[in-house]
């Protein structure tokens, strides 16, 4: 086997991104701190043609050194918007008909693999705090909450790792 040159990656250029037909999925960021791991969601997002990050309370917005550093320039053709409440966000997503989803260790949450998701569904995925999660009125507005089923001690995993794991499921069901 041999490695492809990123010429032959069929990249698409941010034009074509920014015109291409979207996975009907948004990602909101529930008060998220840390810089990279904002970045590494623009670049999760870009790689599965994301409709729109939302970056809510005290989650930072592009541009800045440090999210650029990990997005490597998907947060300038990833669609996101700042809102600084997240419940006033959900509620709004809910009017839209667009199901809430809280990605978080609850009772009676819905393992990731066992999600049902109907075509035609537009879904919010909603990440939390990198210590304090989804924030507890969020999770209680949320229509599900969804938990990535995990095995070892920890049952924590970097945010940006929960992205990268739950969107490619959501992409799954959807495209494949």
């Amino acid at each position: 086997m041999r490695k492809l040159k990123n010429a032959e990656l069929d990249r698409k250029s941010i034009e074509e991104f920014k015109t291409a037909k979207k996975t009907p999925l948004i990602v909101i960021l529930d008060n998220v701190r840390s810089l990279n791991n904002i970045g590494s969601v623009f670049r999760t997002s870009d790689a599965f043609l994301i409709e729109k990050i939302y970056l809510c309370g005290i989650t930072a917005t592009p541009p800045h050194k440090d999210i650029r550093k990990t997005a490597l320039g998907a947060s300038e053709n990833v669609a996101w918007e700042y809102v600084k409440d997240t419940l006033a966000l959900v509620e709004e997503l809910k009017l839209k008909n667009i199901k809430v989803v809280s990605i978080e260790q609850a009772e009676n949450s819905t393992s990731l693999e066992k999600i049902d998701i109907k075509p035609n569904q537009k879904h919010a995925l909603i990440f939390g705090n990198e210590v304090k999660g989804v924030s507890q009125p969020v999770v209680s507005a949320s229509d599900e909450v969804v938990e990535i089923p995990q095995a070892g001690v920890k049952h924590s995993l970097n945010i940006s790792v929960s992205v990268g794991v739950c969107l490619w499921e959501y992409y799954k069901k959807l495209h494949l």
